[in-house]
């Protein structure tokens, strides 16, 4: 009996000390731009992030510049996974084919692979959600010629609010699909 009271308190105990778990969901917000594909098939490469980027916590900057999260609010999939996600998901609605995350989902080989890495992805002190980076479209050369651009995204930033973060956040994603689009169609 003494030893079913003793479970019974250690089981409260740990259910009062545990606290709900925070999480925010990456969804991707809607393109209005539609172009005619250049290619028939796609794959986005699993974004590469900044380490802040890829952390379970949401970032932002405070004002003396130094990167810190709540501690509470965490992202409900890997930011690397759901970013690639996002791409993959309006890319295909923007261009209307086949576009994919890695690794590809689709029998034989996509006609260009996509590869995205980011250099900052924050909610900036400044008032500004920042999404920097490079993209990297690789053909077969023939085909469709390997390229490389540079992409600076500045989103306002109302506030440092969750809400604020991901709808910035979301935005400075489909505006980076759009870009990468506009190489793949026309």
């Amino acid at each position: 009996m003494l030893r079913q009271t003793l479970c019974a308190l250690l089981i409260g105990l740990v259910a009062a000390c545990s606290s709900d778990i925070n999480q925010l969901a990456l969804t991707p917000e809607p393109s209005a731009l539609e172009l005619r594909p250049l290619v028939g098939s796609a794959m986005v490469r699993t974004v590469s992030l900044p380490s802040y980027a890829a952390a379970e916590e949401v970032p932002r900057q405070k004002a003396d510049g130094l990167i810190t999260s709540n501690g509470s609010v965490y992202w409900a999939d890997a930011p690397d996974r759901a970013v690639t996600l996002v791409l993959a998901q309006t890319l295909s609605d923007i261009l209307n084919t086949n576009v994919g995350p890695e690794p590809w989902p689709f029998v034989g080989l996509p006609d260009v692979a996509i590869d995205v890495r980011v250099s900052r992805m924050l909610a900036m002190s400044s008032g500004q959600f920042e999404l920097n980076g490079q993209f990297f479209v690789g053909g077969d050369g023939i085909n469709y010629p390997n390229s490389v651009q540079s992409f600076a995204i500045s989103v306002p930033l109302p506030s440092q609010s969750l809400e604020n973060i991901v709808s910035a956040q979301t935005t400075a994603l489909r505006i980076l699909s759009e870009q990468i689009a506009r190489t793949l169609g026309r």
